[in-house]
């Protein structure tokens, strides 16, 4: 990449241009608030663009596929792979769901012990703390998210069907949009697919470990649906800092009401932390290393930003929309300071 003549610091951009750098990210944040509804499937499908891509370049390198073969198995893998993960959470939510008649005396014998080992002398019991929470009132919130899961599910694939048909001339297109700036411009797409792409491949392979450990154990301690639970995991992986960490938790709430002696969650518990613990922080610091380059105080604080967004989406692409930002960022002199505070090392520009 050539040289450029930038600021190197904040400070060299003056109060002035500082200011205004400051009020367009605020303006740009409420726009995009103000907008989620119709960037989210959006971002989404871009998203499936990426994986696709990156899907399709590893199939022509390390595979004997033909070239014209690739892109379609990409495609059909990407999108088996989401269909196949609806599917695995709705049918065995429903089984949940079936079986949930029993869980109510299971919670108030839990709700007993607990008042008996509290030294409470009346007890609480489900029916009584559902009548406090009045769940009726959050039934159509849920019915109506539920609805927009599955039309956002409907865009999301309209939009990428229309991208891979115009993917073709986006070279181009970029080619006429930039002219002679054309190679930094490729530069930057460059760079922001390889920041995508090696992110998805290390939390795709840290979730797989993480779920693989954690299917065994939850085998052991007799756990039914391991293989629901286990997915779970797996897909929280995605959510970046607190995503493993919550996951686990989920099937050792499912098994105190599935399981007889309350310790066995609760050793439950210890061993699917140690594995959380142990692959993110031995394990996927090294295969990770500096590649994103990115703070990690960012990381928890980009996802913090992208939650409030975009919502459920915005936590699983929170990653990969900051590395989007600071490789943008880092190509204009006015935001270089933003990319700069982004950044691990105070070097935006990729190495």
């Amino acid at each position: 990449m050539s040289e450029k003549t930038v600021p190197q610091t904040v400070g060299d951009l003056g109060p002035l241009k500082a200011g205004v750098a400051v009020v367009a990210v605020i303006l740009s944040a409420f726009a995009l608030y103000a907008l989620r509804t119709v960037l989210t499937p959006l971002i989404l499908a871009l998203f499936l663009l990426m994986m696709i891509g990156g899907l399709e370049a590893m199939l022509k390198r390390r595979t004997p596929l033909p070239a014209r073969a690739a892109l379609p198995v990409a495609i059909i893998a990407v999108v088996a792979f989401f269909g196949l993960a609806i599917w695995i959470i709705v049918d065995n939510i429903s089984l949940i769901v079936g079986e949930s008649g029993r869980y109510g005396k299971r919670i108030d014998d839990l709700l007993q012990l607990g008042a008996q080992t509290l030294h409470v002398r009346t007890a609480p019991n489900l029916a009584g703390l559902l009548h406090q929470a009045s769940p009726a009132k959050y039934l159509g919130e849920v019915a109506g998210e539920a609805g927009h899961l599955v039309e956002g599910f409907v865009f999301v694939l309209i939009y990428l069907g229309f991208m891979l048909a115009s993917r073709k001339g986006f070279a181009t297109k970029l080619h006429e949009l930039f002219g002679t700036s054309n190679a930094e411009a490729v530069t930057v797409v460059t760079r922001i697919e390889n920041g995508v792409e090696s992110y998805v491949w290390v939390q795709t392979i840290v979730g797989i470990i993480i779920a693989g450990a954690s299917a065994v154990l939850m085998f052991v301690a007799g756990l039914p649906h391991v293989l629901f639970w286990a997915f779970v995991v797996f897909l929280a992986n995605y959510i970046p800092a607190i995503g493993a960490a919550i996951g686990v938790l989920l099937p050792v709430l499912f098994g105190f009401l599935e399981l007889d002696a309350v310790w066995i969650p609760i050793a439950l518990l210890i061993g699917l932390e140690v594995v959380h613990f142990s692959v993110s922080h031995v394990i996927q610091p090294r295969m990770q290393g500096q590649s994103l380059n990115i703070d990690p105080i960012v990381v928890l604080l980009s996802l913090t930003f992208w939650s409030v967004i975009f919502g459920v989406a915005g936590a699983f692409l929170s990653t990969p929309l900051t590395v989007v930002v600071m490789a943008i960022c880092a190509e204009f002199p006015g935001s270089r300071g933003i990319a700069i505070l982004l950044s691990e090392d105070g070097k935006p520009y990729a190495r």
